[in-house]
């Protein structure tokens, strides 16, 4: 057999195995489950004690809602900075994106701040901070997206619409809408589902009032319902599966091309011009911006005025926890870790496989899988399956290897093109030279796919930092993680335990932004 075949042979093996048991084989027990009647009920029985109607009727339209309220925000700053050049432009739509990579807890414990029962604005337990939260997550999505294409389009077209006596808002609907709409729905379609699977924003401010269906998963296996908790899990994946079709098929239906512009953008002239650039710019980064910077301010109010009381006492034994609030930043990191390498491990020698393109769509569609899979779904699914052949469900390795599954894809997307880049005249003259397969990986594809790599890893370090959904159901209580803690002190009255948790949210939300930024400013250098 031809030596290369039989490497890329076991390099297919080891991540189709590790997905198979801990990604496939959960989902199939929690259909099975589902299917199980363990105490007589039907799915309709099932659905009724559930609500499951008023639950999914809320997903759908909150989602839709906050679709539609983040694309309507985010369009202005979107031409903001897409069709202007500035003085700290790339810093700025940085910052912007800072929100997005936020853990879920971090966001919620910020807006409790601001609009929590004591606040000039009390939201807590509203529809409305739910609302607003998710389009403060999502409002990047739409600057990133439409954006990038809004940036492209060549002002020529726009320019001979107004020669022809177009005004500016006909010239925008004729012309700028029809060539963004392939991005407004990509943009609309990944908000959709962020909003669709919403979980941490919905369960700590949404009160037990309002619930999504990721948040009645939760609730239905805490009252001890798996049965009920694993049909909502599969409508949970019937539905995302739904969208990802729907949304694919009307995507290749409208693929164009168009003329791409060149050259730098202008700066904006005159001062109507600029004070509205400079003004949506503005709002945007206090809206973005402010709800952190309000969360760090807090974070150092004590009953006194300001201090590091609230920091001091996280080295303090606390009643929630059988450890020190701090063991619990020492457990997120050294997870975040061992899903970097798991991660790096599984996603790398994926990677290779894909880019020698020796196997069908199917492996890299099954690599993709969990990132189209709700958080809390990959959690449940642990509980329900891992108990064969053996009891893997008190074991703290779980948590890793949950944040893995989800942080593999990133690996797999920042590695490939590498890869695939890589000329195959030096693999074929390393082998000319005697080189083994396996000297060929190490010597010339692992140098040049390192930097990929390890930007993949520290995407996969900041999503195990602020993983909640899958953690809030595997987490042990003796090695709870910082999202956790927050979450358990989010959830008690006390004001001690509410400075406590603006302290710990105030460090994920400072480790995570450092881990970005170094990302970003790697990828800007190296890639």
């Amino acid at each position: 057999m031809d030596p290369n075949r039989r490497s890329l042979r076991w390099l297919v093996a080891i991540p189709t195995l590790f997905l198979a048991y801990f990604f496939v084989y959960p989902l199939v027990s929690i259909l099975w489950v589902s299917l199980t009647s363990g105490d007589g009920r039907s799915w309709a029985e099932i659905l009724q004690t559930a609500r499951i109607g008023r639950v999914a009727w809320f997903s759908v339209w909150q989602a839709a809602a906050s679709t539609v309220l983040t694309v309507l925000l985010g369009m202005p700053v979107a031409w903001a900075f897409s069709r202007f050049d500035f003085p700290g432009r790339r810093l700025l739509r940085a910052a912007m994106t800072i929100p997005f990579v936020m853990p879920t807890v971090v966001v919620a414990a910020a807006f409790m701040v601001l609009f929590g029962r004591t606040s000039a604005l009390p939201l807590v337990e509203t529809v409305w901070i739910i609302l607003i939260a998710h389009v403060f997550y999502n409002l990047a999505v739409v600057v990133r997206v439409v954006g990038g294409m809004w940036e492209s389009i060549d002002d020529r077209l726009v320019e001979a619409a107004r020669t022809m006596g177009a005004n500016r808002w006909t010239a925008f609907r004729t012309v700028t809408l029809p060539l963004l709409r392939p991005a407004i729905a990509a943009a609309s379609a990944i908000v959709f589902l962020f909003s669709f699977t919403s979980f941490g924003v919905v369960l700590l401010l949404g009160g037990i009032r309002y619930s999504t269906i990721e948040v009645a998963v939760w609730r239905r296996y805490f009252l001890l319902d798996l049965q009920g908790a694993a049909t909502l899990a599969v409508i949970q994946l019937i539905g995302v599966t739904v969208v990802l079709t729907v949304y694919a098929r009307w995507q290749r239906k409208r693929q164009t091309q168009q003329a791409v512009r060149t050259g730098r953008l202008p700066a904006p002239t005159g001062w109507k011009e600029r004070t509205v650039v400079f003004g949506i710019i503005g709002a945007a980064l206090i809206g973005e911006l402010g709800p952190l910077v309000t969360l760090v301010v807090r974070s150092f109010t004590t009953a006194n005025g300001y201090g590091f009381a609230n920091y001091a006492a996280l080295t303090n034994p606390d009643s929630a926890f059988l450890v020190t609030p701090a063991t619990a930043i020492g457990n997120s990191l050294r997870f975040g870790l061992a899903a970097v390498a798991l991660a790096v491990l599984i996603g790398g020698l994926a990677s290779v496989v894909i880019a020698a393109r020796r196997t069908s769509t199917w492996f890299d569609t099954l690599l993709m899988l969990p990132l189209g899979t709700s958080a809390v779904t990959i959690g449940f699914g642990f509980i329900v399956a891992l108990d064969w052949p053996i009891d893997l469900r008190t074991s703290t390795m779980l948590v890793p290897i949950a944040h893995a599954l989800v942080a593999i894809p990133f690996v797999v997307r920042t590695t490939v093109p590498v890869l695939a880049s890589i000329r195959n005249h030096l693999r074929e003259a390393a082998a000319t030279l005697g080189a083994s397969p396996r000297q060929v990986l190490r010597k010339i594809d692992f140098p040049i796919a390192a930097k990929a790599l390890a930007a993949g890893g520290g995407l996969a370090f900041a999503v195990s930092l602020g993983e909640f959904g899958a953690t809030s159901f595997i987490a042990r209580p003796s090695a709870p993680t910082l999202p956790v803690a927050i979450f358990r002190f989010l959830a008690r009255p006390a004001e001690a335990s509410f400075g406590k948790a603006m302290a710990m949210s105030t460090i994920l939300m400072l480790v995570t932004a450092v881990v970005i930024l170094a990302i970003d400013g790697y990828r800007a250098g190296d890639l």
